[in-house]
């Protein structure tokens, strides 16, 4: 029997393939049903995340797996093979396992370090568990990954500080604005993303930092939990996007929230008035084309790449730790 690991990420694949191969759309139980429907694989675990999908497998024919399991990512997104294959990896036996602990780690993410990324793995091996798609040989890796995961945690310095997703949103807008003192924010969504940002505006001494879901509950959950903050109705979208310096979109929507018409009838009042978008969702929430409207910013999670560099060279000396307990 083999490990087979077959997907994509950031590393490999832009953001518009990524937001398409996303399995947490129709739920991960109904991506593994349809996957063991096939006899691809003895055993199955999906990890996807705003920046990968992978198919974790434990076959007998490592050719057989790859083609069928490349297939099933193709077909059940409606892909077309000769699109995704450019983007596509094929990893097997002890270089499948290294991947899966170095994912765990963080060692893998788009911002090296962040702290999210594990609980994610442990999500993905729960669903497969509760799917009955993770027997022996994937219960062992998984298991063993998380406890790499934890080490790393622990044992180095790789997680501490400004490792996330969301603080790399901070921190551009620190390149754009400089000082965040007295600027309003306005963080659509109320998830955990949404909340890490806010938190992070808050840190920097902004005026404003205004939370907003379809349900106000969550965004007035969200807003306590951060204190300090604001939660606000969908329905005022509208007016607080208009007072808005910054505007960070973190939903889980599964299409465009925001498009270009929308952005346009916004910034019609604003006259001369910047707004800066960062769009940090997968699938994102804003039309790309917004980003031709003069005055607005928009950056999406590729964007942050620049700011991913800067942190892994500063993390030099915690990533040789880590990768060392990988190992």
């Amino acid at each position: 029997m083999h490990l087979l690991l077959v997907g994509i990420s950031h590393r490999t694949a832009p953001v518009d393939l990524r937001e398409r191969l996303d399995f947490q759309t129709r739920g991960l139980d109904t991506a593994l049903h349809a996957l063991g429907s096939r006899h691809a694989a003895r055993e199955a675990v999906i990890v996807s995340t705003c920046n990968r999908a992978e198919l974790y497998a434990a076959c007998e024919d490592l050719d057989a797996g790859r083609e069928a399991i490349a297939t099933f990512i193709a077909e059940y997104h409606g892909v077309e093979r000769s699109a995704l294959e450019p983007h596509i990896y094929g990893v097997t036996d002890l270089e499948a396992a290294r991947h899966l602990f170095r994912v765990a780690s963080g060692l893998d993410s788009l911002v090296v370090g962040e702290p999210q990324i594990l609980g994610q793995v442990k999500d993905a091996h729960t669903a497969a568990h509760a799917a009955r798609t993770s027997g022996t040989i994937l219960n062992r890796l998984f298991h063993s990954s998380f406890g790499v995961g934890k080490r790393v945690r622990t044992e180095t310095g790789l997680g501490s500080g400004a490792v996330s997703i969301s603080f790399a949103a901070v921190a551009l807008s620190k390149k754009i604005f400089g000082e965040l003192k007295g600027l309003n924010v306005v963080v659509l969504g109320a998830g955990e993303m949404g909340k890490l940002t806010a938190l992070h505006m808050k840190s920097q001494g902004v005026h404003q930092v205004t939370i907003v879901s379809r349900t106000m509950a969550h965004a007035a959950r969200t807003a306590e939990a951060i204190g300090g903050a604001s939660a606000a109705p969908w329905e005022e979208l509208d007016t607080l996007l208009g007072a808005a310096d910054i505007v960070i979109t973190a939903t889980g929507a599964t299409s465009t929230i925001l498009t270009k018409a929308h952005i346009e009838a916004v910034m019609r009042p604003r006259r001369s008035r910047p707004l800066f978008i960062i769009d940090i969702a997968v699938p994102r929430d804003v039309e790309p084309a917004a980003g031709e409207i003069e005055q607005v910013f928009l950056y999406n999670i590729d964007d942050l790449q620049a700011t991913v560099r800067e942190n892994m060279a500063r993390r030099a000396s915690e990533v040789t730790k880590a990768e060392a307990i990988v190992a």
